[in-house]
């Protein structure tokens, strides 16, 4: 079972924080709340907001209660920091640009802002630079782009990256708490498809959401265009297909990349090995039950594709974990880093 990771943080060199979290109680929401005390950063006010259906539960941080508060217009015209969103597209392009006006910077987990051109789509270790001096919204890509695009960035640099095919297996916990309470309903027996469009239990669904007139759908359509986004290769010939599998937490994705220059794989293995939030695995390969708490992107099976110039691997990542959560508070440290708050 991996340990968990986030940026290391110097105690010594810190300033307080004020922080909000929109969508505090959903799947993502909490996980923010635990990654944000694994950070140990200092925090010195958290505020907590959700729906009107959700305001008044209860949450804890560092052991100590907040109510949750139900998310109104005015809601975050105070200063924060930092606001995390994670409630969905439309709540965000309602709200995050309300909270711009008094707090330093939003970070969104949803789709809302990721292919504005004036907005960072940003993991930290491939693209961080782009926070310095930075204040605005910053937007947090799909959770299967965020684990391939550790290493394909690392690959990249080594050997100029051309083509790529992916095939995701992601788990249910992919769609929020619904996903998983779909799931483990039919496990027991029932027939409700509840957020999909086929049973999931025993099965698995090449599709997540909705098609495009491409063909593809809108889940692979992100994967494609935020991997040119984030790696800046606008050129990047990328193919994926996505499917829904019943796994409750870890996406799992084949890789199959094409460069420009001859590979080494000795070179390859000893570069990802020495890469932030890589785990490579030389001689045996993990699923996703084995990821636990784990915040790292975790590659093995790395062999040759169809020829010197391509390799094929297999990538495990925890999907609310380094999918969404943690890469948030890590653009969060990040951030706060060049800011200079640490």
């Amino acid at each position: 079972m991996a340990a968990v990771m986030l940026c290391q943080i110097d105690k010594g060199k810190q300033l307080k924080m004020k922080v909000a979290i929109v969508g505090a109680t959903g799947e993502v929401g909490r996980m923010m709340i635990t990654c944000l005390e694994e950070s140990n950063l200092e925090i010195s006010e958290l505020d907590l907001f959700a729906s009107s259906r959700s305001a008044g539960t209860v949450l804890y941080y560092t052991d100590q209660p907040i109510k949750v508060q139900e998310l109104k217009q005015d809601s975050l015209l105070k200063h924060y920091d930092y606001v995390l969103f994670s409630a969905g597209a439309g709540v965000a392009k309602t709200f995050a640009p309300i909270a711009i006006q008094t707090s330093e910077v939003v970070i969104d987990n949803s789709s809302g802002f990721r292919k504005e051109p004036n907005i960072p789509l940003v993991v930290p270790e491939v693209n961080g630079d782009l926070l310095t001096g930075y204040s605005g919204i910053v937007a947090n890509p799909n959770c299967s782009t965020i684990q391939i695009i550790l290493p394909l960035a690392v690959l990249d640099k080594l050997f100029n990256l051309k083509k790529l095919i992916v095939s995701t297996y992601q788990s249910v916990s992919g769609s929020g708490h619904q996903g998983i309470v779909t799931l483990l309903n039919q496990r027991q027996g029932k027939n409700d498809k509840g957020v999909y469009p086929h049973i999931i239990d025993l099965n698995v669904i090449p599709q997540i959401g909705g098609f495009l007139d491409s063909g593809y759908c809108q889940e692979e359509e992100k994967m494609h265009f935020e991997c040119r986004k984030i790696l800046n290769k606008w050129d990047l010939l990328v193919s994926a297909t996505t499917v829904r599998v019943p796994v409750i937490y870890g996406h799992s994705v084949s890789v199959y990349a094409e460069f420009e220059n001859e590979v080494d794989i000795p070179k390859s293995e000893k570069t990802l090995q020495n890469s932030p939030r890589i785990v490579y695995y030389p001689n045996t390969y993990i699923t996703p039950l084995d990821l636990g708490s784990s915040n790292e992107t975790h590659i093995c099976r790395l062999r040759l594709g169809t020829d010197e110039k391509s390799l094929t691997f297999w990538n495990v990542g925890h999907n609310v974990r380094l999918g969404a959560a943690a890469n948030a508070v890590n653009i969060l440290i990040t951030h706060s880093k060049y800011s200079g708050r640490l």
